[in-house]
């Protein structure tokens, strides 16, 4: 059994990309962030810490580490934000901590140096249309929810209306990030403007991979840079200031940078 299997069922698309992305030696991996990027005051360095690290690993015993593998949730504790900030974060986004509700999880998250300073790369990635049409949808609430469920629900509709007020005034836009719709990107808007007001500066990336024939055909394809931008920015209209992408936003004096890249992944889920 190769190491795709045991990503679960999600050994296609979009993620075994963003783990081959992240594996290799240190400084090749960080010059390839560092390009993916692709914005001169924006570095990725050998001695920043990312996650996914890379491919689950066999040990000798013939099992499996699948922790070099897994995704990040910037309010448990990590190695990429100080314990204070995800502590922060939490606080911010639930009011009960019953069950371990699971927060946002990030496909790729990176420390960087933007503009000088020590800051965060986050990166939502998609490697066909039915993965970004699927993120369309509100936050989903089951009719039995917990009363915990229940106050969490709320708390998260009012940290993203929160955020979405300090994004307009950041940019003096029109910005409609909600929880009861397109709930994932309004979170990865919202978590990265509070990171910004908490102090950290953000590079937000939305990345298309190209040509995922393991996954989806045709019309599903994103088939260039161009054409996975056209599609993002669709997807986003009426939610996301249309002006932001590609531009420098000012959150109280901390950076934050929304881009759209696409990358051309070589992947065969072959067991290997």
């Amino acid at each position: 059994m190769g190491w795709t299997k045991h990503l679960g069922k999600d050994n296609r698309g979009s993620r075994p990309r963003c783990v081959l992305l992240l594996d290799g030696g240190k400084e090749e991996v960080a010059a390839r962030l560092t390009r993916l990027v692709g914005v001169e005051d924006v570095t990725i360095a050998g001695d920043d810490i990312w996650q996914p690290r890379g491919k689950p690993v066999q040990k000798l015993d013939g099992s499996w580490d699948t922790t070099t593998a897994e995704e990040v949730e910037l309010d448990k504790p990590t190695d990429l934000l100080p314990l204070s900030t995800s502590e922060r974060l939490r606080n911010w986004w639930l009011a009960a901590s019953e069950n371990r509700p699971r927060t946002p999880n990030w496909d790729i998250a990176s420390t960087c140096t933007i503009r000088g300073a020590k800051g965060l790369l986050l990166v939502e990635a998609k490697a066909h249309w039915n993965e970004l049409a699927r993120s369309s949808e509100g936050k989903r609430l089951a009719k039995s929810a917990s009363v915990g469920t229940l106050k969490n629900h709320e708390k998260i509709g009012t940290a993203i209306e929160e955020a979405a007020v300090g994004l307009r005034a950041a940019t003096g836009g029109s910005w409609r990030i909600a929880r009861d719709t397109h709930y994932q990107l309004s979170n990865r808007f919202a978590w990265s403007w509070k990171l910004a007001s908490l102090g950290t500066p953000v590079v937000l990336v939305y990345l298309g991979f190209l040509y995922a024939t393991d996954i989806a055909k045709g019309g599903n394809l994103f088939h260039s840079e161009a054409h996975w931008e056209r599609i993002v920015k669709g997807h986003c209209e009426g939610v996301v200031d249309s002006s932001c992408w590609g531009q420098w936003l000012d959150v109280n004096r901390v950076p934050m940078l929304p881009l759209i890249r696409a990358l051309n992944q070589p992947f065969r889920n072959c067991g290997d």
